[in-house]
């Protein structure tokens, strides 16, 4: 199909994109001077002379499938009425954006492109993108709750004859909860005090290299998941993440070798699996070995889930809270008030899902060899979370305190909880490898066991922007915790923390709580 009379500048820009080529590159494919290139991108209106028209029809028509198949999705005709936009228009949004420009720098490596490709991708498929489309899809989504992931991972993992296997409980008689948490035995009831001692995760001297298999298809996922982050307006900072080398884990004892990667490693690669899972499940494709494709390359099967040194691992810490309150002639006997959140819409993990809180990946803030320790992501994110901290949110702005979590400046809950032995108690209570994208999630029980907390502090608990609310409930209230476990919104990683946080809790709550049994297995 010839293009002669019908190129623009926008369109020149999109073959250009759509070859993965430099202005350089694209300049000396054509024959033509780089100034002209570069004039395309600044006039996207522009239309080139008749002889340039001609060297686009040939550059088009001798191009292979694939760039043709991306010029198209590039060209296509937008599906909303846009203002007047253009690929410049993108590309100067783009470059405003540090952490885009780290992940289009990201990807152009890791997909072997020249610099500057994957700009123009993910600049061509943002002016295309339909917002109320993939708001659609969201609501889709959502529609996909936590035993639909279950059930379709168990389908396309099977089982194992490790030892390992699938978390699942029963909470007294009648309900039963599955969920994609790969454990062990070994690392359940774990009963691990998150102080130095116990807590000994250490950060590894060399971090080996965490290149992603990346070929045309996930490369093209990555540039999509780009564009619709900055459509949709996620919060999205190229922060350092802990990422897991070797597992240590035993009763009383955390242990282990993490190193140090970046967000946006992570967010264009092992973070899209759950995105495709969910959107095979929306229109119930089979779901098995050779249906994923992104699933196939980073995650195939259960020795890659396993083996974290080999892959991407990243993950962190969340936290059943259990905070005790006193008698009341109101509310009833002694108790400790258990917080759930309902996640909001805009973070990248576990969004709309219910979930305990505190919930944060394992990153360091200033110290790396101290921030190791799985307790300290637990405190910050208590901060951040529960007490309204927003100079420790590096999705605000940039961390500029030398020690972040200097006793100067806590708030004043955590300072009152930190003042006296007694005061706060912080355990892991067990250890999984999510299947939905790999993760490592340490799940823990943290219980403020003197009530004055409550009475002198309660009002001063908020959540911070990544919950959508905070729901509470009752240490004694039955009926209630088991309708929650039950609750089908939840994340897999929020119900494997719940269930092991109130099987903990039940032991060490005395009469500030009524359970019933809760028992695991593994599947």
């Amino acid at each position: 199909m010839s293009q002669h009379e019908g190129w623009t500048g926008r369109t020149a820009s999109a073959l250009q994109a759509a070859m993965r080529l430099t202005n350089e590159a694209f300049a000396e494919h054509l024959g033509i001077a780089v100034r002209t290139v570069a004039g395309w991108h600044q006039k996207p209106d522009l239309k080139p002379k008749s002889e340039m028209q001609q060297l686009l029809d040939t550059a088009h028509d001798q191009a292979d499938p694939a760039v043709k198949a991306r010029f198209a999705a590039l060209t296509a005709e937008p599906k909303l009425d846009l203002p007047d936009g253009s690929a410049a228009d993108a590309e100067l949004r783009l470059s405003s954006d540090p952490t885009i420009v780290a992940a289009l720098d990201w990807l152009d490596q890791h997909a072997g492109w020249e610099p500057g490709t994957a700009r123009r991708d993910v600049a061509a498929r943002l002016v295309r993108l339909d917002v109320r489309a993939l708001q659609d899809r969201g609501v889709r989504r959502g529609r996909v709750n936590q035993r639909d992931t279950a059930r379709a991972l168990a389908d396309y993992y099977g089982t194992t004859t490790t030892g390992h296997g699938r978390y699942a409980a029963r909470f007294g008689s009648t309900t039963r909860a599955s969920t994609t948490v790969f454990t062990h035995p070994d690392w359940l009831d774990l009963d691990c005090p998150l102080i130095p001692a116990h807590d000994r995760l250490k950060l590894s001297t060399v971090t080996p290299d965490d290149h992603q298999p990346m070929n045309e298809e996930s490369a093209g996922r990555a540039a999509q998941r780009l564009a619709e982050a900055l459509a949709l307006g996620n919060r999205m900072v190229n922060m350092p993440l802990y990422r897991l080398l070797d597992v240590g884990v035993q009763r009383h004892q955390l242990g282990g070798n993490v190193g140090v990667t970046n967000f946006v490693g992570y967010v264009v690669t092992m973070d899209l699996l759950e995105g495709e899972l969910v959107d095979a499940l929306t229109t119930n494709q089979p779901i098995g070995p050779g249906t994923l494709p992104l699933r196939d390359a980073y995650l195939p099967d259960l020795a890659s889930v396993l083996d974290v040194s080999g892959r991407m691992c990243a993950g962190g810490a969340l936290a059943l809270t259990a905070i005790a309150r006193p008698a009341d002639p109101f509310r009833g006997e002694a108790d400790y008030l258990l917080l759930v959140q309902e996640r909001s819409g805009h973070v990248i993990n576990a969004a709309r899902r219910l979930a305990v809180i505190p919930k944060g990946f394992h990153q360091p803030l200033t110290d790396y060899q101290a921030d190791a320790q799985i307790g300290a992501t637990l405190r910050r994110e208590m901060e951040e979370e529960l007490f309204g901290r927003d100079d420790i949110d590096n999705t605000v702005g940039n961390q500029r305190h030398a020690d972040p979590m200097h006793p100067t400046r806590l708030s004043d809950p955590m300072r009152w909880l930190l003042a006296e032995p007694g005061r706060l108690r912080m355990e892991c209570t067990g250890f999984g490898l999510n299947l939905v994208s790999g993760n490592f999630e340490f799940a823990s029980l943290i219980v403020i066991e003197d009530e004055r907390f409550w009475t002198e502090f309660g009002g001063q608990v908020r959540a911070n922007w990544e919950a959508a609310k905070l729901r509470q409930f009752s240490s004694l209230d039955t009926e209630g915790l088991e309708e929650l476990t039950n609750d089908v919104a939840w994340s897999n990683e929020g119900l494997f923390a719940l269930l092991q946080g109130l099987r903990r809790l039940q032991r060490i709550g005395g009469n500030r709580v009524n359970l019933p049994t809760i028992e695991w297995e593994t599947e």
